[in-house]
């Protein structure tokens, strides 16, 4: 007797564990560390945008809603790349190539994701922030997947308009419109993107060499993609010093945003001086930091100047 609960306790623990790593499996299609980023440049424009802090209704719908699409142009991409994701050692252990997913599984997945983002932005937000939301992913997926990425060095740099697109639909959300401010902060974003992702790509250039991606540190020379990268970061500062002012945001976030940006061009200065890993990585990370604290700072500005 004693033998035959254990054994249907051990059934159930595999059966268990089974779901929890399907579960598992369909949330890593989702990509969910880039959702995380997206949403933390969508909930602070929200706050610009109704100048206060906007309703708890609203924020949470908004932040289920651009997951919901964010989760569903990831799925997608993961489909469509699924053959370099092999020959890729990051990429290797996806849900897709390890079979945990099967494609037709994913495809489904990310459909049912994409109606319910519209959906759910239609019937409780507004139909602009679901269009924007939408249109979003057929960019990234049939722009930048399945066009630019596999045929030019430029992919990331057009190709970022869809990562851009979150602060509109954040912007949308609340004013049910878009102004220049809008506008502003989608351009720091697309410009943001190259940088960022470039330095990532400097790191992993013969994965992207060996899946045969053009990323510009796999067909340019060091010279041009070191160039390239204080370019676009130079470019981002100049064009994020506007927030402040069209925003109405004051003086002291204009102090944290030209803090940020130097600091940002300094890293940039660095890894044109010493090229290596360890600076690239760097780079990326501050990146990281350099977005977050801008977005979050601002949000918080908005509701210090206009309770």
């Amino acid at each position: 007797m004693r033998q035959q609960v254990e054994l249907s306790m051990a059934v159930t623990d595999t059966a268990t564990t089974s779901v929890l790593d399907k579960i598992s499996a369909y949330v890593a299609l989702t990509k969910p560390r880039i959702i995380e980023l997206l949403l933390i440049t969508t909930v602070p424009t929200m706050f610009v945008a109704s100048k206060h802090v906007p309703s708890f209704p609203l924020i949470i719908l908004t932040v289920i809603g651009g997951a919901l699409a964010a989760g569903g142009a990831n799925a997608f991409n993961m489909v469509y790349d699924m053959d370099i994701d092999k020959i890729m050692k990051r990429t290797s252990r996806r849900p897709l190539v390890t079979g945990k997913i099967t494609p037709k599984a994913a495809i489904v997945f990310a459909f049912s994701l994409e109606l319910a983002s519209f959906l759910l932005f239609w019937q409780t937000v507004n139909v602009l922030s679901g269009v924007l939301a939408v249109a979003a992913t057929c960019f990234y997926v049939l722009i930048y997947t399945m066009w630019l990425k596999r045929s030019t060095s430029q992919n990331i740099v057009i190709g970022g308009a869809a990562g851009a697109v979150p602060v509109l639909v954040g912007w949308a959300a609340v004013t049910n419109n878009l102004s220049w401010t809008a506008a502003i902060l989608f351009f720091v974003i697309f410009l943001w993107t190259p940088p960022h992702f470039w330095a990532l790509a400097l790191k992993y250039k013969d994965d992207y060499q060996a899946a045969n991606i053009p990323m510009l540190p796999v067909v340019s020379n060091q010279k041009k993609v070191l160039f390239n990268i204080q370019i676009y970061t130079l470019l981002l500062f100049v064009v994020s010093l506007a927030i402040a002012p069209v925003g109405h945001l004051g003086i002291v976030f204009f102090a944290i945003t030209v803090v940020l940006g130097i600091g940002f061009c300094y890293k940039a200065f660095v890894l044109s001086k010493d090229l290596n890993e360890k600076n690239a990585m760097r780079l990326f990370g501050y990146s990281i930091t350099y977005l977050s604290v801008l977005f979050i700072t601002m949000g918080i500005t908005a509701v210090v100047l206009h309770p």
